[in-house]
């Protein structure tokens, strides 16, 4: 009896000691995992400042973006670096400004010979996390997506925008053939009713779902969505049809006039409504897995847009999709509307939620703050680590940014080459094939209406020295 004693005892302590190995062993393995991040990045196209409910909108409602919102640290002063496409992802991806030898790029010929001690991307990429791209690129090929440091891409490539948001994705729902570049990867995959926003979703969530667990991934969903062409599901048009009819906007006038051409001042569209809040249900499903799978708490996750949202047009009438009221203009601009955008930055644990009111941040800067995150290093990019204004250490009330856009569209948005400091609360626009300056305190006038400029002649002279000095340099 004792000797059976004996060897149930020494079972148990061998129990307990493998076990207790083992465990320890996951934990290490855990730990490992958990010292590295999850990164997920949900950039939205042609998505304003204020299509979002809880920024404003009485129109569209966004309530996963809401919430999402208020898990993160929120930037009340989040600018894009242009208020078109290609120049502003392309900024955001290289995290520098998108101006060389004072013209903007068209394409991502600049990112095939990026260099790797220069590249963001391929720094966290080389630190042992599986990349990946969903959606609109924009800016080059497989080979151009790769070469930035995204191992893995679907749905990406030279197109801006969708022929289709239904399937097929890549024929024209209407008169003529289209000539934009068609989206690869998805039209054989895909069936009858499918929409692309849905579809982009599905295939991110898939990823997740089945990348290898020993590694920390780096995902980035670009939707085409809110872009033109403005398609959506029938049963959500009907919903905001009937919303937006039923909706006073009292006095507030349908369009203003703007440059060239005009500004849509009422959110009254209900395909566009319609594709916002599609997006918003989808932002939804993404994050709603994190918690499925309990890596929330592991898992960045960054909301943007890549500029204003179309509310202009130039010589040309257009089928504007929203409006960016109370700010001035939109895609195409440099007011306000054109560059303002939502930057939410979520890290349970780590960020607490609040609201920064007055530190300036870029698209440009995502990337350097990620880095700094993965692997606290910083690269020599004109953009810059914000990870100390997240955790409150410092802020970014003074800084000085630029803007450059030397190829206007008076024609389709209505807007005229012009360059832009903002220092501090104070912003000067100028049109200088015009010979026109003209000065805004934003802090105190953020839609833009009172030049300032005659009052203040010794500020526009030293902002106007600073941004002369910029183009030179650039």
């Amino acid at each position: 009896m004792y000797k059976i004693i004996k060897y149930q005892i020494g079972f148990i302590v061998f129990l307990s000691l493998f076990i207790g190995c083992k465990t320890q062993k996951e934990s290490i393995s855990n730990s490992k995992i958990d010292s590295k991040p999850n990164i997920l990045i949900l950039h939205v196209d042609d998505l304003g400042y204020h299509d979002l409910s809880v920024n404003g909108s009485q129109i569209y409602q966004t309530p996963n973006i809401d919430k999402l919102a208020s898990e993160s640290v929120t930037f009340n002063n989040a600018y894009a670096n242009y208020p078109r496409c290609v120049p502003s992802r392309f900024a955001m991806l290289t995290a520098n400004y998108p101006i060389k030898n004072g013209n903007v790029p068209d394409d991502g010929f600049e990112i095939e010979t990026l260099n790797d001690d220069v590249n963001n991307i391929k720094q966290i990429q080389n630190l042992g996390y599986q990349t990946a791209y969903f959606g609109k690129f924009h800016l080059g090929d497989k080979q151009t997506i790769e070469k930035l440091g995204f191992e893995t891409s679907v749905a990406a490539g030279h197109a801006g925008s969708p022929i289709s948001f239904i399937y097929p994705f890549n024929v024209k729902k209407g008169k003529g053939k289209s000539k934009k570049s068609p989206i690869p990867d998805l039209d054989e995959k895909y069936k009858k009713g499918d929409y692309l926003t849905d579809v982009l979703t599905s295939e991110t969530i898939n990823y997740i779902k089945n990348r290898d667990q020993t590694k920390p991934f780096m995902a980035m969903l670009s939707f085409y969505a809110v872009h033109q062409p403005l398609e959506a599901k029938e049963y959500d048009i009907k919903r905001n049809r009937k919303e937006i009819n039923d909706f006073d906007y009292g006095i507030q006038p349908e369009y203003i006039k703007e440059g060239t051409g005009r500004t849509k001042m009422r959110q009254d569209h209900p395909v566009y409504a319609a594709m916002v809040e599609n997006m918003d249900a989808n932002v939804g499903k993404i994050l709603q897995l994190l918690k499925e799978l309990n890596i929330e708490d592991n898992t960045i996750v960054i909301f943007s847009s890549d500029h204003g949202g179309l509310s202009n047009e130039g010589t040309k009438k257009r089928n504007l999709a929203t409006s960016n009221y109370p700010l001035r203009a939109g895609k195409g601009h440099l007011y306000e509307g054109g560059i303002k955008i939502p930057l939410f930055v979520k890290w349970n644990k780590h960020l607490k939620p609040h609201t920064e009111e007055k530190s300036i941040v870029m698209l440009m800067d995502i990337f350097p703050t990620l880095l700094d995150i993965t692997d606290n290093k910083k690269l020599k990019t004109e953009g810059k680590s914000f990870l100390s204004v997240l955790k409150s250490e410092e802020n970014w009330n003074n800084r000085t940014i630029f803007w450059h856009s030397n190829k206007a569209r008076p024609a389709n948005t209505g807007d005229a080459k012009s360059s832009v400091i903002r220092e501090g609360d104070y912003k000067l626009i100028e049109f200088y094939e015009q010979n026109r300056i003209e000065l805004y305190n934003i802090a105190k006038d953020p839609s833009e209406q009172h030049d300032i400029s005659k009052e203040n002649k010794q500020k526009v002279a030293s902002l106007l020295k600073k941004l002369h000095q910029w183009k030179s340099n650039s």
